[in-house]
């Protein structure tokens, strides 16, 4: 069989080029890694067709392993993924998938997790491709993701929205200046999405990007999700009654098609407890644990947030994860305890006004004062972290596509039983750009960075290069974490080295 980059063997395939504005979208071919662990990796297809597949992996120059994959089958939209074993730390991983019926291989590569005293280095961001701006082939595509390939990091974590069901992609947008924002458009992304082929097709958008492509097949990931992957500010009582866009107004429908579509498209490793549970931890060498959240599959609804005692109503993180994430924080032996979440603690997100016209809420935070709704919960994790004598905790996040650098700081804070902690902010990844948002003190939160539009001015596009990532940096000798929040062009605008605390 004849062997080709992956970008020319899908030039070869008719997808790496431009399609028809207005077609139904095509069926890339695509591959990526995620969810790499000491000793093991994800690899995950999609391919065009059904078909029978395999990946043909080696660690620098040694023998190669080959690994055969489950059918690529119409019921799983032809995607699958293979698990790699006997992974050896600190090496460059260069696999091969070939699939029946291609006449090429596609290739990629990504790299293992360190070993004791190796550097880790990680980029992470979030919200693609939302509020209409889509792939531009005018001004390159989702350049994004050729500057964070350019970094060369271990992995990127992708923090939430990895699609926008709920946006359509229209063909042009007009900006201020008078110019053209130019889509390409398909099918699937012309209205929101309501059934399991919409959904779906949101995903295989992202992957007609030429960036998007090179990157995957160049940087493992980990994925999670938050509310765009179904619809803005869902909850489990999302009501779309009165939401004349959606002609299926059964949330448990929708999400049970959003959920399956991400569950197919996100490179993550099956539970095996839990077929549709997306936190995890990811153990990454001695310096580091990331402890992926789901801020979205078990919270109670939007309220107005001001409970005074918590419940099932005021639930963010659910019993069972919460209980996994004190578990695993306080068994983790690594350095750094970095907790990646979909949304960030003491911004206010609002979600419209309830029955009796008091402010809901999206997020954790509710407004000044003490410890309330959902914030109990949040007093609870932080309080147990402090007096579990759990070192070493940072915070990243995206969802209100802006960069910030947020210092929690007790002694400025409603409630104060908590160590002091940093929570970094990032995004957008070709999406709209907002902000900046509005900070709840309950529990001390101090802006040491921020950059969003200026005031008065919302929704940017990415032609104003306000588009954001973040690079997290451990050295290996020092321990030392440094944060770098980085824009469209990959330039540093603010940077913050953590030094480690004593276990």
């Amino acid at each position: 069989m004849q062997r080709r980059d992956f970008l020319s063997s899908l030039a070869a395939s008719g997808l790496a080029g431009g399609i028809a504005r207005g077609a139904r979208g095509p069926s890339p071919i695509a591959l990526q890694t995620g969810d790499v662990v000491p000793g093991r990796a994800t690899v995950w297809v999609r391919n065009s067709d059904a078909a029978e597949w395999s990946v043909t992996w080696r660690a620098g120059k040694g023998a190669a392993r080959t690994v055969k994959g489950a059918p690529l089958t119409p019921d799983r939209d032809f995607t699958g993924r293979v698990d790699l074993t006997g992974v050896p730390a600190s090496a460059e991983i260069t696999y091969e998938v070939a699939l029946s019926g291609q006449s090429a291989k596609l290739t990629g590569k990504f790299k293992s997790a360190p070993g004791p005293g190796d550097n880790v280095r990680f980029l992470w961001s979030g919200d693609m491709v939302g509020q209409g701006w889509g792939i531009n082939p005018d001004s390159g595509g989702i350049t994004m993701f050729d500057q964070m390939r350019r970094t060369d990091p271990h992995f990127f974590l992708h923090s939430g929205d990895t699609i926008y069901a709920d946006s359509p992609v229209p063909s042009e947008v007009k900006l201020p200046d008078g110019q053209l924002w130019r889509n390409l458009t398909i099918e699937e992304k012309s209205k929101v999405a309501e059934t399991l082929d919409e959904f779906r097709g949101c995903y295989r958008y992202n992957l007609l990007d030429k960036n998007v492509l090179q990157f995957n097949a160049s940087v493992s990931q980990v994925w999670q999700w938050d509310d765009h992957e179904l619809a803005n500010n869902w909850s489990p009582s999302k009501d779309f009654s009165n939401d004349a866009r959606y002609r299926e107004k059964d949330v448990k429908k929708l999400l049970a098609r959003a959920r399956q579509a991400f569950l197919e498209y996100a490179p993550l490793r099956y539970d095996r407890a839990e077929a549709t549970r997306v936190y995890r931890r990811i153990p990454y060498g001695p310096l580091m644990d990331l402890f992926v959240i789901d801020m979205r599959s078990y919270r109670g609804p939007n309220t107005h947030n001001r409970q005074t005692a918590e419940s099932i109503e005021t639930a963010f993180l659910g019993a069972a994860q919460f209980d996994w994430l004190k578990r695993d924080l306080k068994a983790s032996k690594a350095v750094w305890k970095v907790i990646a979440a979909d949304m960030p603690i003491g911004l206010l997100v609002a979600d419209g006004k309830d029955a009796q016209g008091r402010a809901q809420f999206e997020a954790i935070a509710n407004g000044e004062g003490p410890a309330l709704g959902r914030e109990l919960e949040t007093a609870r994790l932080l309080r147990f972290i402090k007096e579990s004598r759990i070192r070493n905790t940072v915070w990243l996040t995206a969802d209100v596509h802006y960069t910030a650098a947020h210092y929690y700081d007790p002694a400025k804070a409603q409630f104060t039983n908590f160590n002091p902690f940093w929570e970094f902010v990032s995004g957008p990844l070709n999406a709209g750009t907002f902000g900046p948002g509005v900070l709840d003190n309950t529990f001390g939160p101090q802006v040491m960075f921020a950059k969003a539009p200026p005031k008065g001015q919302s929704n940017l596009s990415p032609a104003a290069g306000m588009q954001f990532f973040g690079q997290v940096s451990i050295e290996g000798k020092t321990k030392a974490l440094t944060v770098t929040l980085r824009d469209l062009s990959g330039a540093g605008i603010y940077s913050k080295t953590l030094a480690p605390e004593p276990a």
